[in-house]
């Protein structure tokens, strides 16, 4: 089996996911993602004819973001038409999915350069031409309702730490820590190397830099703040007159649901793009392209749906096994912060040493394009592998269904 090298990485900046308000809600998707397609091409001379793929992630393909982002997005940014391309969905594992599956076809010997990202404009969510997301209560299948009953995913980091007995004030903790992080970062350029700037058409500066992070935050800040799911938790969103409540006590029915997420401890919408080159050894010393990493493994974990969140722990469990490792042999670890809890519970179910868990802040703080996200972590493990001179991350995030991808890099000196 050949090896999958991780030849480069770059990604935008990420912007505030506000229609009107955010710096790139007014660029289109495939634009934004022709971005990091191009800067990539750019960067390592691609030939891009000789591009096996282009496999993209994107959660909502619809509207603007539908008709495959990937290939319509490679002929945005200049590449030559035969380099095919595809998009695919895991909800907010995509970006990591991406990367999997790209990494796969390389190993198989079956494609030997290949492009994988992803790309997630949360500023087009609501929008009239982009329909509705109805994956989970009110799909109207009420056969798989009935089977697996699926609420909205922050009542779900709710009932999880409610499950779990995560008091607010260690998920408050948790988010200072993360703004704390990557404030840091920012001002010490450790994200620098895989930034490019967003143009508008006319040429003119969009985006630069991280729009979302909130340096200025404080635990007393973060203690002031609603919770934000309680209002909608007995809201009946359809004619049975179930609500989000309801769904979870379907599995779970003495749970005392306590509302202890917010906006502060929760992950930020954003827009944002990223993409990665892989390549196959054989094909990249005949570019003279020198690897930052390779994958030593991949996996992929469900876990139950209602709750949505709590696969990350079983998958990192897993993609080790798969490897042949354990988890003192990851120097560092990235965990998707879409909301405090996960972030939490992998931290205490692992027993891991906080100092080696998103470094470099997390969703928190940055925001969480969705289907971007796992790509941009996996960019950001590679930056900060080499910077610090260590060998092997993880990085693994929870999606929609209850569902968690994985992925194991490791450094190439």
């Amino acid at each position: 089996m050949s090896e999958a090298w991780i030849i480069d990485a770059c990604r935008t900046p990420r912007g505030i996911g506000k229609k009107g308000k955010g710096a790139l809600s007014h660029i289109h998707p495939q634009r934004l993602a022709s971005t990091v397609l191009k800067a990539i091409a750019e960067r390592n001379s691609i030939n891009t004819a000789e591009i096996d793929d282009v496999i993209w992630a994107t959660s909502m393909q619809r509207g603007l973001q539908g008709g495959d982002l990937g290939r319509m997005a490679a002929l945005d940014a200049g590449y030559d038409v035969k380099a095919s391309g595809i998009t695919m969905d895991r909800f907010c594992g995509s970006g990591i999915s991406s990367v999997n599956f790209a990494a796969a076809s390389l190993m198989s010997g079956m494609e030997d350069c290949v492009i994988a990202g992803g790309t997630e404009m949360m500023s087009r969510f609501g929008d009239p031409e982009n329909g509705t997301a109805s994956y989970t209560m009110d799909n109207g299948n009420m056969h798989l309702r009935a089977l697996h009953p699926q609420t909205h995913q922050g009542i779900c980091a709710d009932a999880i730490a409610s499950l779990e007995g995560i008091s607010r004030s260690d998920l408050d903790a948790l988010a200072l820590e993360s703004q704390k992080r990557a404030d840091n970062a920012i001002k010490k350029g450790y994200f620098d190397r895989a930034l490019v700037p967003v143009y508008n058409d006319d040429g003119s500066l969009a985006l630069d830099h991280e729009e979302f992070p909130r340096p200025q935050t404080t635990l007393e800040g973060l203690a002031e703040l609603k919770p934000s799911f309680a209002p909608m938790m007995d809201y009946a969103f359809d004619e049975t007159g179930a609500t989000f409540r309801s769904l979870v006590l379907q599995k779970y029915p003495d749970l005392d649901i306590v509302n202890v997420h917010h906006a502060g401890n929760s992950s930020g919408v954003v827009d944002g793009a990223a993409a990665l080159l892989l390549s196959s050894p054989s094909y990249a010393k005949k570019q003279g392209w020198k690897p930052r990493a390779k994958i030593i493994a991949m996996a992929n974990m469900g876990d139950c749906p209602t709750l949505m969140l709590n696969a990350p722990v079983p998958a990192a469990k897993k993609v080790l096994a798969k490897a042949g490792l354990k988890l003192e042999d990851i120097d560092l670890f990235e965990i998707n912060e879409a909301f405090a809890v996960v972030a939490e519970k992998f931290i205490r179910d692992l027993n891991l040493d906080r100092d080696k868990v998103n470094v470099n802040g997390g969703a928190m703080a940055l925001g969480h394009p969705i289907g971007a996200t796992g790509s941009i972590l996996i960019g950001t493990m590679v930056d900060e592998l080499e910077r610090r001179g260590l060998k092997r991350g993880l990085v693994t995030m929870c999606a929609g269904g209850g569902q968690a991808p994985a992925i194991i890099v490791e450094r190439v000196e």
